[in-house]
């Protein structure tokens, strides 16, 4: 049987598509004494289910994963379990902060971030603290407003992954036409020469 956690141990999910990178954080952070990892998944729908089963205190989650991504998995989490959630990412989009926080996400930081102090942000996370990387919110306070509409970012999301128009419009239950206006339309915004384009614009920005 196995042998309970010390009372005050903070229950941790971690959730990373990289193996190496995951098994890494799983030993460090099993080596501070207050921290126990409970479970561990490598993409955001098996992170939700863990999450919902397991009940942590803390769930760390990689941005970049297949199925749902870090933001989509803690929407799922956080809808279902009263934890909190820290997002890591290698690569911090400015627009991806601002999403994050209205996702209700406790904390945000780059995947550089030493396993020490990781593990001090996640103390702070479960104490109902909120932490912010410095240059992450630098890079989110000096980047442009998203100018396109919500419909606009779900044609653009949907572009990223999907072939054809009419796959668009059956997935958000339009018309074929009324897609290729809001598609047309953020182009003209984003100045893209296509819809693709445009896609990836919203996405290096974070937006999608």
């Amino acid at each position: 049987m196995k042998e309970a956690a010390p009372p005050g141990t903070i229950r941790l999910l971690i959730a990373d598509d990289e193996h190496l990178i995951r098994g890494a954080l799983v030993a460090l952070l099993a080596l501070e004494p207050d921290i126990e990892v409970v479970a561990s998944a490598d993409n955001g729908f098996t992170a939700a289910e863990l999450a919902i089963s397991e009940r942590p205190d803390v769930c760390l989650l990689d941005l970049e994963m297949p199925g749902a991504d870090g933001l989509e998995a803690a929407a799922l989490i956080l809808s279902k379990v009263a934890t909190r959630v820290i997002i890591v990412t290698r690569h911090a989009r400015p627009g991806v902060l601002r999403r994050a926080l209205a996702t209700r996400v406790s904390g945000f930081v780059p995947k550089s971030t030493p396993a020490e102090d990781l593990a001090d942000v996640i103390r702070d996370v479960r104490a109902g603290k909120r932490y912010i990387d410095a240059e992450i919110a630098a890079a989110a306070l000096s980047a442009e407003r998203c100018p396109l509409t919500d419909r606009e970012l779900d044609a653009l999301r949907l572009s990223r992954s999907t072939a054809s128009v009419q796959q668009i419009a059956r997935d958000l239950h339009l018309a074929s036409g009324t897609v290729r206006n809001y598609l047309s339309s953020a182009m003209a915004k984003l100045n893209a020469v296509s819809r693709h384009d445009a896609a990836e614009k919203a996405w290096q920005q974070g937006w999608i």
